[in-house]
């Protein structure tokens, strides 16, 4: 069975130099640091295939690791996002029957990031991948409505990844535990997940969705926490005068994507709330690192082998464009 893995991850060199000389450098940028990550994000060539073939995965979707080039001046963003769809359209080139990459953008810069989407589908990108906040501009901004217009008539997917909150509200609800337990309640340990369930949440009270109806978003992490909390967050449809509630959205507009989370649990709510059209796999790699037999022995949970195909590549191939 052919497996497509849509959220695995690289660093583009030059840009991590950029983030670490600004004045408060992103502390998660030290997660690339841990163990071999740097090496393995570094990696876009044998020995990225070689662990793409010790887990069994056919196809990589490439995308750049956080925090992605928005909190960088506007210049600068516009010339390292370049930078980094150059690298990424080249490792697919060397490895087009491997490798698909998502596009970076230069969000500090909302002038620029439509003529960057288009430059990227040029280069062969096959979606992009943003963040809920650039500086103080959340996702939803207007700013962004000629992004959010190209990317649905362009058929560019959106993949919403998580990102460390602001300051202020790291220093609100994230601090005073010391600085490593501070870090993971912000990052991985809760943060990021509410930060970005949250931008999702906005793009549909902002009305994104009735008016980009072909507008697709991922969200990693099965939903980042939102998939359960569906039933409160309907109610605000009624509140922001949304012409459906927002599971309705969620199952139309949204795609959900496991970041190598396999557990059997979480695959069951998600079925319960949206469908099996709508998931997809991915290992976040080289955060998550699931062996071949671990994913086997959870595609075993699906109820069919139509199901399993789906989720493995079918849906990735058509949501992306892929040909398998």
């Amino acid at each position: 069975m052919t497996l497509v893995a849509i959220e695995e991850h690289w660093i583009c060199p030059a840009l991590t130099t950029a983030l670490e000389d600004v004045p408060r450098p992103d502390e998660s940028l030290a997660f690339n640091e841990l163990g071999d990550h740097a090496q393995r994000l570094t990696d876009l060539d044998e020995g990225r295939i070689a662990a793409m073939d010790a887990q069994g995965i056919d196809v990589s979707v490439l995308a750049l690791t956080p925090p992605g080039t928005q909190s960088l001046p506007p210049g600068e963003a516009v010339r390292l996002s370049r930078t980094a769809n150059d690298l990424a359209a080249a490792a697919v080139g060397r490895n087009p029957a491997r490798f698909r990459a998502l596009s970076t953008l230069p969000m500090s810069s909302p002038e620029h990031v439509v003529d960057e989407l288009v430059r990227a589908k040029g280069l062969g990108h096959v979606g992009t991948m943003v963040y809920g906040r650039s500086g103080k501009r959340f996702l939803d901004d207007p700013a962004y409505d000629d992004f959010f217009a190209a990317a649905a008539d362009l058929g560019q997917p959106v993949f919403i990844h998580p990102q460390i909150p602001s300051e202020s509200v790291r220093d609100a609800s994230y601090r005073g535990l010391g600085d490593l337990t501070d870090l993971a309640l912000a990052t991985f340990g809760w943060g990021w997940h509410v930060d970005t369930a949250t931008a999702a949440l906005r793009l549909i009270l902002r009305g994104t969705f009735d008016r980009h109806p072909a507008l697709q978003v991922v969200l990693g992490h099965w939903g980042e926490m939102l998939l359960f909390w569906l039933d409160r967050a309907d109610s605000l449809a009624r509140v922001a005068d949304l012409p459906h509630p927002v599971s309705h959205y969620i199952r139309t507009n949204f795609h959900i994507t496991a970041s190598g989370m396999l557990n059997p649990a979480l695959l069951r709510h998600a079925l319960s709330v949206t469908t099996v059209d709508r998931l997809l796999f991915s290992t976040d790699y080289p955060f998550q690192h699931p062996s071949r037999d671990e994913i086997g022995t959870f595609l075993g949970h699906f109820d069919s082998d139509e199901d399993r195909r789906k989720f493995s590549s079918a849906n990735a191939a058509a949501l992306y464009g892929l040909a398998l």
